[in-house]
Protein backbone atom coordinates (compact mmCIF):
# COMPACT_ATOMS: atom_id res chain seq x y z
CA UNK A 1 0.00 0.00 0.00
CA UNK A 2 1.09 3.65 -0.84
CA UNK A 3 1.74 6.01 1.86
CA UNK A 4 -0.13 9.41 1.64
CA UNK A 5 2.48 10.93 0.91
CA UNK A 6 2.58 14.99 -0.33
CA UNK A 7 5.14 17.28 -0.51
CA UNK A 8 4.99 21.44 -0.66
CA UNK A 9 7.45 24.34 -0.67
CA UNK A 10 9.19 24.49 2.81
CA UNK A 11 8.60 27.53 4.75
CA UNK A 12 10.13 28.78 7.32
CA UNK A 13 7.59 27.39 10.01
CA UNK A 14 9.03 24.22 9.52
CA UNK A 15 11.90 25.17 11.03
CA UNK A 16 11.19 23.57 14.52
CA UNK A 17 10.46 20.34 12.84
CA UNK A 18 13.39 19.98 10.31
CA UNK A 19 15.67 21.09 13.34
CA UNK A 20 14.23 18.28 15.29
CA UNK A 21 14.66 15.52 12.77
CA UNK A 22 18.12 16.29 11.24
CA UNK A 23 19.81 17.12 15.16
CA UNK A 24 19.19 13.11 15.63
CA UNK A 25 22.62 12.00 16.65
CA UNK A 26 21.66 9.35 14.27
CA UNK A 27 21.41 11.10 11.13
CA UNK A 28 24.39 10.74 9.54
CA UNK A 29 24.56 9.70 6.87
CA UNK A 30 23.06 13.46 5.03
CA UNK A 31 25.92 16.29 5.06
CA UNK A 32 24.20 18.90 6.40
CA UNK A 33 25.18 20.34 10.33
CA UNK A 34 22.14 22.02 12.18
CA UNK A 35 23.66 24.09 14.70
CA UNK A 36 20.54 26.03 16.11
CA UNK A 37 17.44 26.64 14.89
CA UNK A 38 18.25 29.78 14.36
CA UNK A 39 20.30 28.44 11.09
CA UNK A 40 17.55 26.38 9.90
CA UNK A 41 15.08 29.44 10.09
CA UNK A 42 18.27 30.93 8.08
CA UNK A 43 18.43 28.45 5.70
CA UNK A 44 14.47 28.15 5.14
CA UNK A 45 14.56 31.81 4.82
CA UNK A 46 16.10 31.96 1.45
CA UNK A 47 14.37 28.62 0.00
CA UNK A 48 11.77 31.17 -2.46
CA UNK A 49 15.16 32.90 -3.65
CA UNK A 50 16.40 30.32 -4.19
CA UNK A 51 13.85 28.10 -6.05
CA UNK A 52 13.08 31.59 -8.34
CA UNK A 53 16.35 31.75 -9.74
CA UNK A 54 16.22 28.09 -10.45
CA UNK A 55 19.37 27.06 -7.90
CA UNK A 56 17.70 25.02 -5.85
CA UNK A 57 13.92 23.88 -5.37
CA UNK A 58 13.32 22.38 -1.86
CA UNK A 59 9.78 20.51 -0.30
CA UNK A 60 8.76 19.37 2.67
CA UNK A 61 7.78 15.93 2.69
CA UNK A 62 4.17 15.19 4.49
CA UNK A 63 2.46 12.26 5.80
CA UNK A 64 -1.12 12.88 5.98
CA UNK A 65 -0.47 16.97 6.21
CA UNK A 66 2.31 15.92 8.70
CA UNK A 67 5.74 16.99 7.98
CA UNK A 68 7.93 13.75 7.63
CA UNK A 69 11.33 15.24 6.03
CA UNK A 70 12.76 17.19 3.53
CA UNK A 71 13.32 16.86 -0.30
CA UNK A 72 14.66 18.95 -2.65
CA UNK A 73 16.56 19.22 -6.16
CA UNK A 74 20.13 21.34 -6.80
CA UNK A 75 20.19 22.46 -10.07
CA UNK A 76 23.52 22.00 -12.05
CA UNK A 77 24.51 25.85 -12.93
CA UNK A 78 26.77 24.72 -15.56
CA UNK A 79 24.14 22.18 -16.95
CA UNK A 80 21.21 23.10 -15.70
CA UNK A 81 18.83 20.19 -17.14
CA UNK A 82 20.87 18.22 -14.32
CA UNK A 83 19.43 18.07 -11.00
CA UNK A 84 20.42 16.09 -7.61
CA UNK A 85 17.68 15.42 -5.59
CA UNK A 86 18.63 14.90 -1.80
CA UNK A 87 15.94 13.80 0.58
CA UNK A 88 15.64 13.09 4.61
CA UNK A 89 12.89 11.48 6.54
CA UNK A 90 12.36 11.47 10.24
CA UNK A 91 13.45 7.95 11.63
CA UNK A 92 10.25 6.98 13.54
CA UNK A 93 8.92 7.10 9.70
CA UNK A 94 11.66 4.98 8.16
CA UNK A 95 10.62 2.11 6.46
CA UNK A 96 7.01 2.96 5.11
CA UNK A 97 8.28 3.86 1.82
CA UNK A 98 7.91 7.53 2.12
CA UNK A 99 11.23 8.65 0.73
CA UNK A 100 10.40 6.41 -2.34
CA UNK A 101 7.25 8.27 -3.00
CA UNK A 102 8.45 11.34 -2.43
CA UNK A 103 11.31 11.14 -5.01
CA UNK A 104 8.78 9.94 -7.49
CA UNK A 105 6.49 12.93 -6.74
CA UNK A 106 9.27 15.67 -7.51
CA UNK A 107 10.85 13.59 -10.34
CA UNK A 108 7.90 14.12 -12.24
CA UNK A 109 7.91 17.87 -11.24
CA UNK A 110 11.52 18.24 -11.94
CA UNK A 111 10.55 16.53 -15.50
CA UNK A 112 8.10 18.92 -16.27
CA UNK A 113 8.19 22.39 -14.20
CA UNK A 114 12.25 22.58 -13.55
CA UNK A 115 13.01 21.02 -17.09
CA UNK A 116 15.68 18.47 -16.04
CA UNK A 117 16.50 15.69 -18.03
CA UNK A 118 18.65 13.87 -15.62
CA UNK A 119 18.32 13.24 -11.61
CA UNK A 120 21.20 12.23 -9.80
CA UNK A 121 21.58 11.02 -6.66
CA UNK A 122 24.65 10.83 -4.11
CA UNK A 123 24.24 8.68 -1.47
CA UNK A 124 26.88 7.43 1.02
CA UNK A 125 27.93 3.92 0.28
CA UNK A 126 27.02 2.05 3.99
CA UNK A 127 23.49 4.43 3.55
CA UNK A 128 21.38 1.29 2.30
CA UNK A 129 18.25 2.56 2.86
CA UNK A 130 18.94 5.49 0.41
CA UNK A 131 20.16 3.33 -1.95
CA UNK A 132 17.10 0.61 -1.84
CA UNK A 133 14.97 3.98 -2.69
CA UNK A 134 17.26 4.73 -5.84
CA UNK A 135 16.87 1.77 -6.93
CA UNK A 136 13.43 1.50 -5.77
CA UNK A 137 12.76 4.10 -7.76
CA UNK A 138 14.72 3.42 -11.18
CA UNK A 139 17.89 5.19 -10.79
CA UNK A 140 21.09 3.18 -11.75
CA UNK A 141 24.13 2.96 -9.95
CA UNK A 142 26.71 4.48 -12.25
CA UNK A 143 29.92 4.55 -9.97
CA UNK A 144 32.16 5.96 -6.73
CA UNK A 145 32.79 9.09 -6.81
CA UNK A 146 35.92 9.81 -4.10
CA UNK A 147 35.90 12.26 -1.43
CA UNK A 148 32.57 13.65 -3.05
CA UNK A 149 30.57 13.87 0.48
CA UNK A 150 31.52 16.02 3.34
CA UNK A 151 30.45 15.17 6.85
CA UNK A 152 31.58 17.37 9.49
CA UNK A 153 35.28 17.98 8.73
CA UNK A 154 35.54 14.67 7.00
CA UNK A 155 35.41 13.56 3.18
CA UNK A 156 33.43 10.54 2.20
CA UNK A 157 33.11 8.52 -1.00
CA UNK A 158 29.87 8.33 -2.16
CA UNK A 159 27.95 6.67 -4.98
CA UNK A 160 26.28 8.28 -7.48
CA UNK A 161 22.81 6.66 -8.99
CA UNK A 162 21.55 8.33 -12.50
CA UNK A 163 17.98 8.15 -13.70
CA UNK A 164 16.84 9.99 -16.94
CA UNK A 165 13.77 11.64 -16.72
CA UNK A 166 11.06 11.72 -19.66
CA UNK A 167 9.53 15.13 -20.32
CA UNK A 168 6.33 16.04 -19.03
CA UNK A 169 3.94 18.29 -20.91
CA UNK A 170 1.48 20.89 -19.60
CA UNK A 171 -1.39 18.18 -19.56
CA UNK A 172 0.97 15.23 -18.10
CA UNK A 173 0.33 13.84 -14.38
CA UNK A 174 2.16 16.64 -12.13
Amino acid sequence: MTPQVSVRYQQIGDAQRFFGILSNPKFIYFPVTVSSLEDEMAYLSITEEKRKSNFEHNFSILLHNIIVGGIGIKVNQHDTFIGEAGYFIDEQYHGRGIASRALDIISERAAGDMNIRRLELIIHPENTASIRVAEKNGFSREGLLQKRMRIEDTYHDALIFGKSLHHVTAGGAL
